[in-house]
């Protein structure tokens, strides 16, 4: 198909400008001549091109993912990926759909989202079942209730821990009762799910059931009942036996063993040196708890130096007194001083046997305070009961006379300061029955090798930072080939199919000067190939082929 020129249009560079609809005119004669094979050809192409950019900027744009929640049940799953396409969220599931992954910039933010949901809202039903509460509802639903919300907030916070992955907790809570006859105890069942190759140590076993105790008034621990997924009493594992040791009273005796050592180290080695002293103390602890009460007299000591406790004192009198005697120079004497006689007096006797119409009685008693001490003594718990403590001391490094460094062993007076430093260190007591014992040897360590450092192209700092350039640098240059390599070669075919062929005329003066410099080329190459005849015969045969540029020629020469 002919171009036509639009009369009074300029033409610029040769080539013709076009009216409106010749564009589309050659698009579709472009497409007219394209086979089916070559526009199949080209559909793949453009889908494989854009395939591979959309996937590099993915690539690109896809940072770490990590786990947001796991092992979620299917109801509250279909809520949360409910939740995070409408959010616009990506995200990805691993470990088979059992956990669900989210970049990792966004995890904390995605929970807190969730949280504000009310997501995930889990198998356990906690304290929520009370906050719908109907009207007119009976005591007893309400007491299923709050049993049904305590059950489901304690298996929450066994859910907690590391080791579980699922709990269940039934509770049987007797009723109360006004007579302490018919008052019962309640009770706890536990059931564990834990993860795959974990178990629970006695610890965590007790902390679990005084978990479980704390929270219900009344509970003893010992009714509360642990049992894992395969059916195996827990409750076993926590009890000692009656001379073993619980893991509290365990920790407590390596505490007090590793003060003890520490003590002996810092004590020694500003002397020989950190390396050069071992210290290993065994400490034998008593844990029974005694309580003993002592009630003492002391011996009597002297009334005026007592204390009076109590004095009672009792006088009787019986009949009167009647004068009776001589009177005279003799019964108007005073009495005689107070004596024991073994006779008395005869006039004495007289006055007494005369006057004995009467009689008197008198009784005192005194009582004195006794001597008397009571003495409480409680044994605290835990209190040690001997020591045994051994002492490795490496021999000491001294200069000799040919200036090397060789390894002495300590004198005995040396031992005997180190043995007496050790002794005050851990409170040496005799009466406890403790030991010590140090010795002096040379020690059989290898020396440690010095650890080189690691090259740069080692560190973990530099494998991070050559993991991002490379993946930078292959997105660069997967760039830089679908630019040159592809785009820019598709590109150029598309102009040139869509770019209409410019008139003969154009064309031919277009490549006049061109087509006349390779005849002239071509002539004078001949001219120097072959003879004048030759020459001649060129001449005639380039004249008669392309007439045109001979006259071209000719007329250049002209021109000159």
């Amino acid at each position: 198909m002919a171009n036509e020129v639009i009369p009074g249009e300029v033409i610029a560079s040769g080539v013709p400008m076009q009216r409106p609809g010749q564009k589309r005119e050659n698009l579709k004669r472009a497409m007219s001549e394209i086979s089916p094979v070559q526009l199949l050809s080209m559909l793949v192409f453009v889908s494989a091109f854009v395939a591979i950019v959309a996937g590099m900027w993915m690539w690109g744009q896809s940072g770490e993912y990590r786990v947001l929640y796991g092992n979620l049940s299917e109801r509250d799953g279909g809520a949360i990926l409910e939740a995070l396409q409408q959010q616009n969220i990506p995200y990805k599931f691993a470990d088979g759909g059992g956990a669900l992954l989210v970049p990792s910039d966004k995890v904390h933010e995605i929970r807190l989202r969730l949280a504000a949901q009310g997501l995930p809202k889990g198998t356990n039903a906690g304290f929520e079942l009370m906050e719908n509460q109907k009207f007119g509802i009976s005591q007893f639903l309400e007491q299923i209730n709050y049993q049904r919300a305590l059950e489901g907030e304690l298996a929450k916070s066994v859910q907690t821990l590391a080791s579980v992955q699922f709990a269940r907790v039934h509770l049987a809570i007797p009723k109360p009762s006004v007579f302490v006859k018919d008052q019962q105890k309640p009770s706890a069942s536990v059931v564990l799910t834990l993860y795959p190759g974990r178990v629970l140590d006695p610890g965590q076993i007790n902390a679990i059931i005084h978990l479980i105790s704390s929270s219900i008034p009344n509970l003893q621990p010992g009714n509360v009942t642990l049992v894992d997924q395969s059916g195996a009493m827990l409750n076993a594992l926590r009890e000692p036996g009656a001379d073993s040791l619980d893991e509290s009273q365990r920790k407590y005796i390596r505490q007090i063993e590793h003060d003890y050592n520490k003590r002996i180290e810092d004590i020694i080695a500003p002397i020989i040196g950190v390396t050069n002293v071992r210290a290993r103390v065994t400490a034998d602890i008593d844990f029974s708890q005694t309580e003993q009460t002592a009630e003492s007299f002391g011996p009597n000591q002297n009334p005026k130096l007592s204390a009076i406790r109590s004095l009672q004192t009792e006088e009787s009198r019986n009949g009167k007194d009647v004068p009776a005697g001589v009177p005279g120079a003799l019964s108007n004497q005073p009495p005689v001083p107070a004596t024991a006689p073994i006779v008395a007096p005869a006039v004495a006797s007289a006055v007494t046997a005369a006057g004995s119409e009467s009689s008197s009685h008198k009784e005192s008693t005194t009582n004195y305070e006794v001597d008397r001490t009571i003495r409480y003594t409680r044994v605290p718990l835990g209190t040690i009961k001997r020591l045994s403590v051994a002492v490795l001391v490496n021999n000491k490094m001294v200069t000799d006379s040919k200036g090397k460094t060789v390894s002495v062993p300590f004198t005995p007076a040396e031992m005997t300061q180190l043995n007496n430093l050790v002794r005050n260190a851990v409170g040496f007591s005799a009466q406890r029955g403790d030991s010590i014992n140090v010795l002096n040897t040379a020690f059989n360590e290898p020396a440690e090798a010095p650890v080189p450092d690691l090259p740069i192209w080692k560190q973990p700092e530099m494998i991070e930072i050559a993991k991002i350039s490379i993946k930078y640098l292959m997105m660069l240059i997967a760039g830089l080939y679908l630019f040159f390599g592809i785009i820019r070669p598709a590109y150029r075919n598309l102009v040139e199919i869509l770019t209409p062929p410019p008139p003969p005329e154009a064309l031919e003066e277009k490549k006049h000067p061109e087509e006349e410099d390779a005849a002239q080329r071509e002539i004078k190459e001949k001219k120097s190939a072959i003879s004048y005849e030759n020459s001649l015969q060129a001449a005639k045969q380039i004249a008669s082929e392309r007439p045109k540029i001979v006259a071209s020629v000719i007329q250049e020469w002209v021109g000159k």
